[in-house]
């Protein structure tokens, strides 16, 4: 899981730039919407930590390292022409950016297969690697 930090400014990034459909972030009430509308979910499936200098007390830097999902929940029998857009306007506000101290890498495309089928909704979703350096 991303620390506190990451998933805060994750969710300040979407929240200020994300208008498309609801946005649920980590244990958030995952109920769908009534009307079966698309919706978009953040997990943070890995993360991890190195220490990258040693010897400076209290000026120490540990880098977290780790992926963003963003899963776009769509209607099953939509179509995906319309929500690909969707899809791709998620990874750009995520490509290659700095915020927050959050550096992010270049976003996996959406995959197309049987996995993409999980009951109501049709599932896209992209994987984005960031790293995070913290003080200490």
């Amino acid at each position: 899981m991303a620390c506190a930090a990451v998933m805060a400014a994750v969710r300040a990034r979407l929240d200020a730039n994300w208008t498309r459909c609801p946005v649920v972030y980590p244990n958030e009430d995952m109920t769908a919407p009534a009307d079966k509308s698309a919706f978009l979910s953040v997990q943070y499936p890995v993360a991890s930590e190195e220490q990258k200098t040693v010897g400076a007390p209290g000026n120490n830097v540990f880098r977290e390292a780790g992926v963003i999902r963003l899963v776009l929940s769509i209607p099953i029998g939509a179509g995906v022409d319309a929500y690909s857009v969707w899809l791709d306007e998620l990874r750009a506000l995520f490509r290659g950016k700095q915020f927050d101290h959050v550096t992010t890498w270049a976003p996996s495309g959406g995959v197309l297969d049987d996995r993409n089928d999980d009951g109501g909704y049709w599932m896209l979703s992209s994987a984005v690697e960031y790293y995070f350096d913290l003080h200490a």
